[in-house]
């Protein structure tokens, strides 16, 4: 069973029901982390595109499901928070985010939308030729001439021709927008107030605004994804009303 876990250990962020069947599909080693969610569950148990593991495959096959401008192949490759999911024949996009309870869910977008994705810089590192290689939350990495710190939120097109060309910067800086993707204040969207450094290695502390209550928070910079300036650079985001 080594290409499947028990579906009552499987992570709460995949947000399925554990007691249907026994057993459901396990990620395979790739983007994101452990906590990504297989693409068959999605898929079937989140969208109900097909029915089962074969209706998947066969789907997979005729390349009718694009994850950040990428047909997939395989159902047990995973997705997370802030992929773009595109169904060319039917001419759906979606948005993965995370809801208050840290679930994983799909928010319908437009053609427009689906054509950009945010993604998170953990570090960086120099490469030879001296170009910096930005290494990302979802374990990509892209390659620039220009400065970016480790925090930093960047914008990649997903159009064809200027794939993965970074087209916006939202710096991880007191004043801009950010989004919690983990802990109870998972799915907020805030304004940064101040970033406290905290000795040792204990993650450093952010206290930001809820624009939307007008309370303050603290979380932990591990949680804190950078969205936009003034304002959020993304229209839905999914948070329980």
């Amino acid at each position: 069973m080594g290409h499947h876990l028990k579906r009552v250990v499987s992570p709460k962020s995949w947000g399925i029901s554990r007691k249907t069947d026994k057993f459901v599909t396990k990620t395979s080693p790739g983007p994101h982390n452990k906590n990504a969610l297989p693409i068959v569950v999605w898929a079937r148990d989140h969208m109900g595109i097909v029915r089962s593991m074969k209706e998947a495959k066969y789907v997979l096959r005729e390349r009718d499901i694009i994850v950040n401008g990428r047909p997939v192949r395989h159902p047990d490759m995973g997705i997370g928070i802030f992929d773009i999911i595109s169904i060319p024949k039917s001419g759906k996009h979606y948005r993965i985010l995370r809801d208050k309870k840290g679930r994983h869910i799909s928010i319908p977008i437009d053609e427009e939308a689906s054509s950009s994705r945010l993604v998170k810089i953990t570090n960086k590192t120099i490469v030879k030729g001296g170009k910096i290689q930005l290494n990302l939350r979802d374990g990509s990495n892209v390659l620039t001439d220009k400065q970016y710190k480790s925090g930093d939120s960047i914008v990649l097109s997903l159009k064809e021709g200027q794939k993965n060309d970074i087209i916006d910067h939202f710096p991880f800086q007191a004043g801009n927008m950010a989004m919690i993707i983990g802990g109870k204040h998972s799915g907020v969207v805030g304004r940064i107030i101040e970033r406290i450094t905290v000795p040792g290695s204990i993650s450093n502390r952010v206290l930001l605004k809820n624009e939307e209550s007008g309370e303050s928070f603290e979380t932990i910079d591990d949680y804190v994804v950078m969205v936009g300036r003034e304002s959020s650079a993304i229209d839905r985001w999914g948070i329980e009303e």
